[in-house]
C-alpha cells in the first residue's frame, strides 16, 4: 500500500477528477476573496485613517452600481458553485446499469462484504479495474460511514434501510477504506483495504473459494426452509416479476397508494410484513425480524430479484385509487396457516 505523503489523496476512481476540480474551484474562489476583503480591510485603514482630532472626513454618496455589482458577481459565483456541486452529486449517487453489486453490512467494528458470487470477506474490498461497483449497504447496530478517500466516495450506513454509492476503479493498487462516524469505542479500528485489481486476477482471486455460494441459490435455499413457497403465489402474491415493480398498497396507517417494490421494499416487508400489505392480500406472514440475519436478508432478496424484473405491467396495481372496490380476502380458510411453525415472538 502506498504511503506517500500527500496534500490530497491521488485520484483513483472515475469520479475523483470531477470531485477535485470542484473542491479546487471552491477553495481558489474562497481563498481569492478571502485575500481581496482582508487586502482592502487592511488598505482602507491605512489610507483612511484619522490623521488629526479635528479632522473630519468627507461626505461619501452611495452609489446603486457598485452595489448592484458586489451583489451580483457573488451571487453569480454561488449559481455557479451549486449547479456544478448538483452535476457532481447527482453523478455521484446514479449508479449505471451495468454496475456490480457488491453487499456490505457494517458491525461493530468490522465491515463484512459479500460478492455477487458468494465470496465472502471481512474488511477488505475486492474489485476489478475499470468495473463500475455498485455497494449496497445497512448496519447492524449503529450508523457507520464507508468512505475510500482515494476514491472521493462516502456514505453514511444506516441500520435498517440500504444506501449505496458507487465508483469506478482507475488504478490498480491498495486502498485504505475508513468508517467516517463515530460509532464507539473501537470506532478507530474500523477500516480496512479496497484491493484493485485486473479483471483476469479479480476472476481468479473469485474462483479461489470453492465454498462460495451466491446470494441467490442461498436465498432460494432459505425461501424454501421457511416455508416461503407454501404461500407465495397461491395465497399471498406471487413474487415471480415483483423486483422493480410499482405495487399497490395499503400502509400501516390504512392509506392506499402506490409504491415501487425496491430492495428497500422487500427488506421492510420481510421484516415487517404488514407495515406495506399488498392490496387485497390478507396479512399472514410472520414477521423474521428475530430469525433471519442481514446476511440472509440479502440473500433472499438477491433470490426475489432473480425471479424477474421489473414488466410493463405489475400484476399487483388494483382497482384506481379512490374506487368504492374493497380488499377481500378470497383466499380458502385454512385452519393451519403457512408459516405457522415459524412465527417469532415479537
Amino acid at each position: 500500500m502506498d504511503t506517500t505523503f500527500r496534500l490530497f489523496p491521488q485520484q483513483a476512481s472515475q469520479g475523483a477528477v470531477a470531485v477535485d476540480h470542484l473542491v479546487l474551484f471552491e477553495l481558489g474562489v474562497s481563498v481569492f476573496f478571502i485575500v481581496l476583503i482582508f487586502g482592502l480591510i487592511a488598505y482602507f485603514a491605512i489610507r483612511y485613517r484619522r490623521r488629526s482630532p479635528t479632522e473630519k472626513p468627507p461626505y461619501i454618496p452611495g452609489s446603486n452600481a457598485l452595489e448592484i455589482t458586489w451583489t451580483l458577481i457573488p451571487l453569480l459565483i454561488t449559481v455557479v458553485m451549486f449547479g456544478w456541486g448538483a452535476k457532481v452529486f447527482v453523478d455521484a449517487h446514479t449508479a449505471p446499469d451495468n454496475a456490480m453489486e457488491i453487499f456490505v453490512i457494517g458491525k461493530q467494528w468490522m465491515w463484512k462484504i459479500q460478492h455477487p458470487e458468494g465470496r465472502r470477506e471481512i474488511n477488505t474490498l475486492h474489485v476489478p479495474l475499470g468495473q463500475p461497483i455498485k455497494l449496497v449497504m445497512t448496519s447492524q447496530d449503529v450508523i457507520h460511514d464507508f468512505s475510500i478517500p482515494d476514491f472521493r466516495v462516502k456514505q453514511d450506513v444506516l441500520p435498517g434501510m440500504y444506501t449505496t454509492e458507487w465508483f469506478v476503479p482507475t488504478r490498480v493498487g491498495e486502498y485504505h477504506l475508513f468508517c467516517d462516524q463515530y460509532c464507539g469505542a473501537k470506532h478507530g479500528e474500523m477500516g480496512g483495504t479496497v484491493v484493485v485489481c485486473e479483471p483476469a486476477d479479480y476472476e481468479r482471486w473469485l474462483a479461489g473459494d470453492l465454498t462460495a455460494e451466491p446470494p441467490a441459490l442461498a436465498g432460494k435455499k432459505l425461501f424454501t426452509l421457511y416455508g416461503c413457497n407454501t404461500c407465495h403465489g397461491q395465497y399471498g402474491p406471487t413474487l415471480a416479476g415483483l423486483y422493480g415493480h410499482s405495487v399497490d398498497i395499503i400502509d400501516d396507517h390504512g392509506v392506499r397508494r402506490t409504491v415501487v417494490a425496491d430492495e428497500a421494499y422487500l427488506r421492510e416487508s420481510i421484516i415487517y410484513p404488514d407495515a406495506k400489505l399488498v392490496y387485497g392480500y390478507p396479512n399472514r406472514m410472520p414477521s423474521f425480524k428475530s430469525t433471519l440475519s442481514e446476511e440472509q436478508i440479502l440473500d433472499l432478496i438477491e433470490y426475489i430479484k432473480s425471479l424477474g424484473g421489473a414488466a410493463e405491467t405489475s400484476p399487483y396495481v388494483g382497482p384506481p385509487i379512490g374506487a368504492a372496490t374493497q380488499p377481500t380476502d378470497a383466499e380458502p380458510k385454512i385452519t393451519n396457516p403457512p408459516f405457522a411453525n415459524y412465527r417469532t415472538n415479537q
